[in-house]
């Protein structure tokens, strides 16, 4: 049986990797085909498993990390082609503010980061469930 604060928390912040994940198909979703076996955007069963993007995010217990636990995701796309670095350096960058822009907003009064950390990006901070 899973904690029903800790649903709530992960609720809120699917909430904004889907509003993301729907910002990065409308502006870039059509540079790129798709992995033969990807569904088009809005096929698939969650917007992380369709179209261009997969914005999934887990939680990390933060062993070895500099900001300790908090919630990991890659900003992937879905294609075969080779995408130049500094394309996927923008949109990361724009992935990294949106979320920064977004958190104060599904999660008032708490302090929460995001940054690099390692080969990943890391949501960290004030992660207390109330």
């Amino acid at each position: 049986m899973r904690n029903p604060l800790l649903e709530k928390w992960e609720e809120k912040l699917q909430k904004i990797f889907n509003q993301i994940d729907h910002i990065l198909e409308e502006k870039y979703g059509h540079l790129y085909p798709l992995r033969p076996n990807r569904p088009e955007k809005g096929e698939g069963v969650t917007p992380d498993a369709d179209g261009l993007f997969d914005l999934g995010v887990s939680f990390s217990a933060g062993l070895g990390s500099q900001f300790g636990p908090g919630y990991v995701f890659r900003v992937k796309l879905a294609t075969l082609r080779k995408v130049p670095e500094d394309l996927i350096e923008k949109i990361e960058d724009e992935v990294v503010g949106l979320i920064s822009k977004e958190l104060p907003n599904q999660f008032p009064g708490k302090e929460l980061g995001v940054a690099r950390d390692g080969h990943v990006y890391k949501i960290f901070g004030d992660l207390d469930l109330e």
